[in-house]
C-alpha cells in the first residue's frame, strides 16, 4: 500500500499508519447513545477522553443521518455544532476537527469556528454549494457514497454490482471535487448508507479495490447494523464486533477508522501496525 498524505489546516497528516477518528454527536437522537452525551459539557469531556486515548481527528455532527431521522434546519445544526467546536479548540488548540454535515452553510460556519475537515455523507449530492465552500476555505474533504437520502436510503437499496457501482460513483465525485479545486480528499464507501447487509460485507471484502482511486480510505463501521444485526445483538453490545470489523478493514487498506470507541480502535491499529507496517 502506497503511503498517502493530506494537508489539514496547514498540517500534513501522513498515512504511514492508519488514523483514528472519534465520533462526537451533538444530536439528541444518535442511534448509539440516544443523545445522552449531546450537551456541550459532555461532548467536551468525551473529546478530552478521546484525545487521551489517541484520537487523531474528532468528528462533530449535529444532524443525525440514521434512517428516517428528522431533518433540522441549517441554523439549528449550526447552533448545535459551532459552540462545541469553539470549546474544543479553546481547550485543545492542537486538535484536528472534522464537521460531519451535508450542508454548505453549516460547513462554512464550522470552518470559521475551527474545523479543518468537512465530512459529507452525500459527497456533495445534497447541497450543490458544498464543493465550492470546501474549496474556497482550503478545507480537507471526506467524500462518501450514499444511495438515496437519509430518509429513504434503506428502502430496498438495489445494485447490479455494489462494489463496481460505488466505485464508479466515488470516481465521478472525485472528478467533481478536483474540478471544484478541492486538493485534499478522503473517500468513504458509506457502510450502512443505502446498503443491505450483503452489500456492506461485499464492500468490506473488496475495500482494497478503492485504493486505486489514489485517496485515503475511511471506514465507518462503528456499532452499525451490519454488525449488530448479523450478531443478533444491539448497538450497545456491538463493540467486540466493531473491533473485528475494524481490524478486517485495516487489512483491506483502510487508512482511517471512524469510531465511537477510540481506545479499542487504537489497539486495533497498534496490533495491525505491528504485523503489517514495514
Amino acid at each position: 500500500m502506497s503511503i498517502k498524505s493530506i494537508n489539514v489546516g496547514g498540517e500534513l497528516i501522513l498515512f504511514d499508519k492508519p488514523k483514528v477518528m472519534g465520533i462526537l454527536n451533538a444530536t439528541p437522537d444518535s442511534f448509539y447513545n440516544k443523545g445522552q452525551d449531546s450537551t456541550q459539557e459532555a461532548i467536551l469531556g468525551n473529546a478530552a477522553r478521546m484525545i487521551k486515548e489517541g484520537a487523531d481527528i474528532l468528528d462533530i455532527g449535529g444532524q443525525s443521518t440514521q434512517p428516517n431521522a428528522p431533518m433540522i434546519s441549517a441554523q439549528q445544526e449550526i447552533d448545535r455544532v459551532v459552540p462545541v467546536i469553539k470549546s474544543i479548540k479553546q481547550n485543545f488548540p492542537n486538535s484536528i476537527i472534522s464537521i460531519d454535515t451535508f450542508r454548505a452553510a453549516v460547513a462554512q460556519e464550522a470552518i470559521r469556528a475551527g474545523a479543518t475537515i468537512v465530512n459529507d455523507v452525500s459527497g456533495g449530492d445534497l447541497d450543490n454549494e458544498m464543493h465550492a465552500t470546501v474549496s474556497k476555505n482550503n478545507a480537507a474533504y471526506i467524500c462518501m457514497h450514499m444511495q438515496g437520502t437519509p430518509a429513504n436510503m434503506q428502502d430496498k437499496p438495489t445494485y447490479q454490482h455494489v462494489v463496481t457501482e460505488v466505485y464508479q460513483n466515488l470516481q465521478a465525485k472525485l472528478v467533481r471535487c478536483r474540478e471544484a479545486g478541492i486538493k485534499d480528499i478522503m473517500l468513504d464507501v458509506g457502510f450502512g448508507f443505502g446498503k443491505t447487509l450483503e452489500h456492506n460485507y461485499q464492500l468490506l471484502q473488496e475495500l482494497d479495490f478503492f485504493q486505486t482511486l489514489g485517496c485515503p480510505i475511511l471506514a465507518g463501521l462503528s456499532r452499525k447494523s451490519m454488525i449488530y444485526q448479523l450478531l443478533n445483538s444491539t448497538p450497545e453490545k456491538a463493540l467486540n464486533g466493531t473491533s473485528v470489523a475494524n481490524t478486517l478493514a485495516l487489512t483491506k487498506g483502510a487508512n482511517i477508522l471512524r469510531v465511537h470507541d477510540v481506545g479499542q480502535a487504537v489497539e486495533c491499529v497498534r496490533i495491525y501496525s505491528a504485523m503489517f507496517t514495514p
